[in-house]
Order: C-alpha cells, then sequence, then structure tokens
C-alpha cells in the first residue's frame, strides 16, 4: 500500500482563516497574525460551524490497495474519485492477503490458491477471446487496484471520526493512517482536525460495539442517561434561541 499527496490548497492556513473571518465580517488579514493568534482562531473554528473547512483540499494517488477498499472509500459522497479501470485494462497488480488470514497459515494459504486460481481463469478466459470487461467478473475483491481521491478538510474530518476508529478493516485504518500522516507532513497545523471519534469528541461512535470490543472504550464515553435526561428536557422545553454577536472574528 502507498499513498502519496499529490497536490494540496496553496496557502491552506491562512485561506482558512480569511473565509471564517469573512463569514464574521472581519477583514483584518490573518497573513501577519502570530502562531498564537492562529492557533487561537483554529481553536475556536474546532467548535463551531465548518462550512469555511471545505475551501481547503487534498488530493491522494491511493496504490496497492483492493477493490474491496475502494468500494468503501467511495461511499464518500463528498469525494471525487478517478480510479484504475478493469474495464479496459487487463489486472496485473495481484492481489492481497488479509493480514488476519497470513497470520494463520491454513487460512492463508487456502485464501491464497482461490485467488491464484481466480487470476489463471481470468487470465485463460482474455488469452481465449473474452472481453476484458466480462473476465473481470471472476476477480476477487481482493485485487489490487490504485485510485486517485480528492477530499477537503471538513471531508477529512468526518471520515477520521469513524475510519481511523479500530471499529474500520483494518486495510482502511492503514490507508487513512497514512493520508493522515501526508496531511500532517504539509499542514501540522491539522492535527486536531482530523482525529478518531473518541479523541475528537470524548464519545464513541459506535458505542455498543465500543462496549463490548474496543481497547480505547472508557466508561465516561457512556452517556446514554445523559442523551435520555436531556431528550426528555428538550421536547418539554420552550425553543430558546442563542442571540451571537461576532467580535474580532469570533462569534460569542
Amino acid at each position: 500500500m502507498k499513498v502519496e499527496l499529490l497536490s494540496c490548497t496553496p496557502d491552506a492556513l491562512n485561506l482558512l482563516l480569511r473565509t471564517k473571518n469573512t463569514r464574521l465580517a472581519f477583514d483584518e488579514d490573518p497573513e501577519g497574525w502570530t502562531d498564537e493568534q492562529k492557533a487561537e482562531h483554529l481553536a475556536y473554528m474546532l467548535g463551531t460551524i465548518k462550512s469555511s473547512w471545505e475551501f481547503v483540499d487534498y488530493v491522494f494517488r491511493i496504490s496497492g490497495v483492493t477493490r474491496a477498499f475502494t468500494h468503501q472509500l467511495v461511499r464518500t459522497r463528498t469525494g471525487s474519485y478517478a480510479q484504475e479501470s478493469q474495464r479496459t485494462v487487463v489486472a496485473k497488480n495481484g492481489y492481497l492477503i488479509p493480514e488476519s488470514l497470513s497470520n494463520r497459515p491454513h487460512l492463508g494459504e487456502e485464501y491464497d490458491e482461490i485467488c491464484h486460481a481466480a487470476f489463471q481463469s481470468y487470465n485463460w478466459l482474455i488469452e481465449e477471446g473474452a472481453e476484458i470487461q466480462d473476465a473481470r467478473g471472476v476477480l476477487p475483491t481482493a485485487t489490487l487496484t490504485s485510485i486517485v481521491a480528492k477530499f477537503d478538510l471538513r471531508c477529512l474530518h468526518e471520515m477520521a471520526k469513524v475510519r481511523l476508529c479500530t471499529r474500520t478493516q483494518g486495510e482502511y485504518q492503514q490507508v487513512f493512517r497514512a493520508m493522515r500522516e501526508a496531511v500532517l507532513a504539509v499542514h501540522p497545523w491539522t492535527e486536531p482536525f482530523i482525529q478518531v471519534h473518541c479523541v475528537s469528541t470524548g464519545t464513541c461512535a459506535f458505542p455498543r460495539y465500543g462496549r463490548a470490543d474496543c481497547p480505547f472504550w472508557d466508561l465516561r464515553m457512556d452517556n446514554d442517561a445523559v442523551k435520555r435526561d436531556t431528550k426528555a428536557m428538550f421536547w418539554n422545553t420552550s425553543i430558546k434561541s442563542a442571540n451571537p454577536i461576532a467580535k474580532k472574528g469570533m462569534a460569542s
């Protein structure tokens, strides 16, 4: 598996701060701010409307990954994708034996034999005159592929909360950790924006799973009683409306 950051938004930090400032009618150029001022505004942005985050884009090339993984990746509707074709290109990159199987020889060997046989059948069909687009039907979802994907910072933030979670399949976790590492290498200030759900919110994204299997589960994440009590109060109280006022790029 290999993840490359092909491109990202130029001067992303200042653009991010500038767009947030525009929303709050604060015209001061953040270019001249100190690191402390920028950090203060970034911290503020973590707890407010995320629309400004959509102005910062990242384009990744992800190769040596399975079709099973890319089928999950493209479910993120707010991403853009260009993937290696199986309709027009003969699959020659092989397949991946999952680590959970390779660590258990009798399962890994059987998996390997099945995938190898599928590729033999695939190649035989093409040699005998089958169209590539039809022969691909016998390929396993473990077939290796490459994909280019574009996500904005808001999308990465939402993906990180669940795709870094231990409930996610191992291959996806590995890829997303590599994507996060590539982003942090160019924009270290994104570290708090791209975090797993429990680190980001202090709660569990999948509490039924968390209670039973997650090594990071903490009893403080169990807020079912709080949700139940809040629900009872919320729907028995008249509407309350906030009155936020913008001041120097932040709203109360």
